[in-house]
């Protein structure tokens, strides 16, 4: 009996340590930027309230990484493209935070002023949540993936460019001969202009002043061409931004933090390495 009741005392425990350690707020209030709170507030998809949800690392070493999950611009996989990493990052002493972005429904500048905001958030509450405002750093998967790069070639000014990005085989062109059919169409419509089109090709609008990245893939990707990536990666280096490029000979799209991936332990083994000695 003793055994059993120390067993649940620990079980209580456990549960108000993690509550604790864990934030949820929303991206857009009254204090916000009107037009986007108003946005926010009228949007009908499952993501009409955008937020974010901080789980807190028990010993912070000042790093936080806000994750962008996939979906095409459809849908949001926020279970192993988001959440279910989060004690792996806080056993680093991570502060990793999930984006819930809003969908752009035909605006898109939606998800990109989310994640604009999102970092923001991140960086005001930097003290209170141990977080250094200089390691503050971008993740996304697949179409979320072309929301992290979008932001880390797109951000309006300092206070939004990412320290750093992780790329989890992301969509990265929405040049229609190799980019993801319905992350494009989602985004910029089926029949863009030329001009908006390129714009969110990614891989054209890397300066020397884009934050450093690491990027993986499978070899076998039939969803997302593994052109995405390689073009990407080429553009860093053509301009002097440190990269690190990371492709497994099988296991397709969409494995993030699922242990069907048989290289999950390679990924996260290079991932924490890169994350340790890089920043």
């Amino acid at each position: 009996m003793r055994k059993i009741l120390f067993a649940a005392m620990l079980c209580v425990s456990f549960g108000a340590m993690s509550q604790n350690n864990r934030v949820d707020l929303m991206l857009w209030n009254e204090n916000a930027d009107a037009e986007q709170a108003k946005a926010a507030a009228s949007s009908t998809d499952f993501t009409r309230d955008p937020a974010i949800t901080v789980y807190k690392a028990d010993k912070p070493n000042g790093k936080a990484i806000i994750m962008c999950p996939g979906g095409g611009y459809g849908w949001l996989a926020t279970g192993h493209e988001g959440h279910d990493m989060a004690q792996w990052f806080n056993g680093q002493g991570i502060t990793y935070v999930v984006l819930k972005y809003r969908l752009p429904q035909g605006n898109h500048k939606i998800p990109l002023a989310d994640a604009e905001q999102a970092i923001r958030l991140v960086r005001s509450h930097a003290a209170e949540w141990n977080v250094d405002p200089d390691k503050v750093g971008i993740m996304g998967a697949s179409a979320g993936g072309h929301l992290a790069s979008t932001l880390a070639t797109h951000y309006s000014s300092a206070e939004t460019r990412p320290d750093f990005q992780i790329l989890f085989y992301p969509v990265i062109t929405m040049d229609p001969s190799y980019t993801h059919g319905g992350s494009r169409a989602n985004l910029i419509g089926e029949n863009p202009s030329a001009e908006l089109q390129n714009k969110f090709c990614n891989e054209l609008q890397v300066t020397p002043d884009t934050p450093k990245a690491f990027i993986m893939l499978s070899s076998d990707d039939n969803a997302v061409p593994v052109a995405n990536s390689i073009n990407y990666y080429t553009a860093l280096v053509n301009n002097k931004v440190p990269a690190s490029l990371h492709a497994y000979p099988t296991g397709g799209h969409g494995w993030g933090y699922g242990d069907g991936f048989i290289y999950k332990h390679q990924w996260k083994e290079e991932l924490e390495k890169w994350l340790r000695e890089e920043l």
